[in-house]
C-alpha cells in the first residue's frame, strides 16, 4: 500500500521577518521554487499518494502549490504537534510520511524512509550536520539539540540541551514516518498531558516522551542533501553555495533538472 504524504504548513516563521509578512513559512522560495513545492516534488518523486498540506497561516496560498487536506485553525496559539493531530484520521488509519515544510530535501531521503523496516515512528536525521549548522551559525551548539541511536539505529536520547559536540550524534531532519501504531502511542501520551503543555510541546520532546514511555523510534541515516530554512541569513548562504556551484557541497539536495520539471 502506498502510504500518503502530509507537510506540515501551518505556520508563519516569524525568524524569516518580512518574507513571511504575507505567506506562510513554506511559500518561502529558495533556488526559485517555493520550498513545498521542493517538497511536492521529492515526495511525488519517491511515489507517495496522496500528498497534501495540514496548512493554517495564509491557507489559501498553500493551497496554489499543494493541495490541503486540514487546518489547524489555532496555529497562531498552538505548536507543530498539534498541526500534525489535525491528520489524525489519515494518521490512525493508513500512516503518513510526514515532512516539515521549512526544509528541502533530495527524493532518495523519502524512498529510504519508505522503505525502512516497520516500526511505529521511523525518522530521518543527516550524520553531517556540522557542516551544514557551521554555515548557518558561528556557534553550532546555539542551535543544537542532544541525539544518540544505538547500534541497530534505535533512537535513545533527542531533543536535549547539547553542553558538547559529542552530545549530537546527529540531526534531526524533520521528515518522519508515523504508522498507526505509531501515531496511536502519541495520541495516548498527548492525552495524558495538561491541555497547557499538550498546545505547546514540539516535536522533539514528544518523540523523546515517546522513547521514555517505550515505544520504539527507528531511524534512517545519512549524510548532506537537505536544507533546513529559518532566517534570512540561511537563504543567502545556500542561494551562495549554489551560485559558486560548489560541487563539494554535500547539502544540495537538488537533483537533476529535468527530473524535476516533469513532475
Amino acid at each position: 500500500m502506498t502510504l500518503p504524504a502530509l507537510i506540515l504548513a501551518a505556520g508563519r516563521g516569524s525568524r524569516l521577518g518580512e518574507l513571511t509578512a504575507n505567506s506562510p513559512k513554506g511559500m518561502t522560495r529558495l533556488a526559485g521554487r517555493p520550498l513545498l513545492e521542493w517538497q511536492r516534488l521529492a515526495l511525488a518523486s519517491a511515489s507517495l499518494d496522496p500528498i497534501a498540506a495540514i496548512a493554517g497561516y495564509q491557507a489559501y496560498q498553500v493551497e496554489q502549490v499543494i493541495p490541503v487536506a486540514f487546518e489547524n485553525a489555532n496555529w497562531e496559539r498552538t505548536n507543530m504537534v498539534a498541526t500534525l493531530a489535525c491528520g489524525a484520521s489519515w494518521l490512525a488509519t493508513t500512516g503518513a510520511i510526514v515532512s516539515y515544510s521549512d526544509i528541502a530535501y533530495h527524493p532518495d531521503w523519502v524512498r529510504r524512509l519508505v522503505e525502512a523496516p516497520p516500526a511505529p515512528v521511523t525518522l530521518t536525521y543527516d550524520k553531517d550536520w556540522r557542516r551544514l549548522w557551521e554555515m548557518r551559525s558561528d556557534d553550532p551548539l546555539s542551535d543544537a539539540e542532544t541525539f544518540r541511536v544505538d547500534a541497530a539505529g534505535t533512537l535513545l536520547e533527542i531533543g536535549g540541551r547539547a553542553s558538547s559536540i559529542d552530545d549530537v550524534r546527529g540531526q534531526y531532519m524533520g521528515l518522519l514516518r508515523i504508522l498507526p501504531d505509531g501515531w496511536r502511542a502519541m495520541a495516548a501520551a498527548l492525552d495524558d498531558l495538561e491541555p497547557t503543555i499538550r498546545a505547546s510541546i514540539d516535536m522533539t520532546s514528544l518523540l523523546a516522551l515517546l522513547i521514555a514511555r517505550g515505544t520504539t523510534v527507528t531511524t534512517v541515516a545519512g549524510s548532506g542533501r537537505w536544507v533546513e530554512v529559518d532566517t534570512p541569513d540561511d537563504l543567502s548562504v545556500y542561494e551562495q553555495m549554489l551560485t559558486n556551484l560548489d560541487r563539494s557541497w554535500r547539502h544540495d539536495w537538488r537533483w537533476y533538472e529535468e527530473k524535476v520539471k516533469t513532475l
